[in-house]
């Protein structure tokens, strides 16, 4: 899942732009959060893009590949293991998508990416 946000990060930060991936203890949860300096996306295209085939531009999507599966997958991921997956955006100044789970999920086994 962590992959799925760091291949859309690659995807739409443009050459040159740092992305950040940060991992925090929030309580009873882990957060990993993967921050990135491109486009942002609109409050529309933020409600709908972990929804299947979703792609916020798609002159853009044809340009970078994808099939917009990858944030979809990585949410059915994250509720199989009793998270939660969300992004924080400003359209213009880039994305932060993070993932929080229970500690109690990420320490009883392995979280495949």
């Amino acid at each position: 899942m962590v992959g799925a946000l760091l291949d859309n990060a690659r995807k739409h930060t443009p050459a040159g732009c740092d992305v950040q991936v940060r991992m925090l203890e929030r309580g009873d949860c882990w957060r990993v959060e993967v921050a990135d300096h491109g486009p942002g996306l609109s409050a529309e295209d933020a409600a709908h893009v972990f929804d299947r085939f979703y792609r916020a531009d798609a002159a853009r999507a044809r340009a970078t590949g994808g099939s917009g599966l990858g944030l979809a997958i990585a949410s059915g991921i994250v509720a199989a293991h009793q998270g939660r997956i969300g992004v924080e955006s400003t359209l213009g100044q880039g994305c932060t998508f993070w993932v929080e789970l229970p500690r109690a999920a990420a320490s009883s086994g392995t979280l495949e990416a």
